[in-house]
């Protein structure tokens, strides 16, 4: 698993990382080339890795991340673990600034975000979900501080559900139910200690190829107010958007930001 450096990387100046995790049945390199984040990362001057998960028995590559997604398999393996011991790994490489280790996952790779964030809150500053989900019991999650949350989310996903759901694996094999978007924010809001939620005045272009009105910035953005020092729990709707949106030439900076303005205090 190699470990993309920024350009001008000094050790006397520890940078951030940011830590991409794929969807079920995908790997590190294609969701590298999916989100497309990975130059923006460097000229902003983050250590930037994809690392891969477990492979199942059809040979597709999963993070067993909560009890709703994806260990199809039953594997057990422990990736909060894991990706805990990656991302030790590379602070005995690097300098890595201790406020600004960012993960960003989609579907799978998502509820792994959502899934390492529970389990090392301490470590992790800020996180973001495109089509994931938490946990469905808030009380399987106890995250030791907070940690700044962003939900991205189609309405019209047909593989993870904005209004939450079940995986469907066919007869005779379920997983746990999974807590829609709005629940997953609104959990995590809870832990982070926040107020109040409202739609705020301001847009953000997700999905290239989904307008409204004409406009590329087409995803509502409900934040909460109030969050403890570190915390923050947003919402990023796309109307009509779907479960892999066309990632917009806009989004790498659009989460960039949104990490940027959340290191831990």
């Amino acid at each position: 698993m190699a470990v993309m450096v920024p350009p001008g990387y000094d050790a006397a100046r520890p940078a951030p990382l940011l830590i991409v995790l794929h969807g079920y049945g995908s790997s590190g390199h294609e969701h590298d080339l999916y989100f497309h984040v990975g130059q923006l990362a460097a000229e902003r001057g983050y250590l930037y890795v994809h690392p891969d998960g477990t492979q199942a028995a059809d040979g597709s590559r999963f993070w067993n991340a909560t009890d709703a997604c994806c260990d199809f398999d039953r594997k057990g393996v422990d990736d909060a673990a894991y990706l805990a011991g990656v991302i030790t790994e590379i602070k005995t490489s690097f300098a890595v600034d201790p406020k600004r280790i960012d993960v960003l996952g989609h579907s799978n790779g998502g509820f792994m975000s959502y899934a390492l964030s529970c389990a090392h809150a301490d470590t992790i500053a800020a996180m973001a979900s495109l089509a994931g989900a938490t946990f469905v019991d808030p009380a399987d999650c106890a995250p030791a501080s907070p940690v700044a949350v962003l939900e991205i989310h189609g309405t019209a996903d047909d593989t993870i559900l904005y209004k939450g759901g079940t995986i469907d694996l066919g007869p005779g094999t379920s997983m746990a139910p999974y807590p829609g978007a709005e629940a997953s924010v609104a959990t995590w809001a809870r832990y982070d200690g926040c107020s109040t939620s409202s739609v705020v005045d301001e847009h953000v272009d997700v999905d290239g190829h989904v307008t409204v009105d004409g406009s590329p910035a087409e995803a509502t953005v409900a934040r909460w107010s109030g969050c403890r020092p570190g915390g923050a729990a947003e919402l990023w709707t796309i109307p009509g958007g779907g479960h892999a949106p066309a990632i917009s030439d806009a989004f790498p900076a659009a989460v960039l930001d949104f990490f940027e303005a959340h290191p831990k205090p």
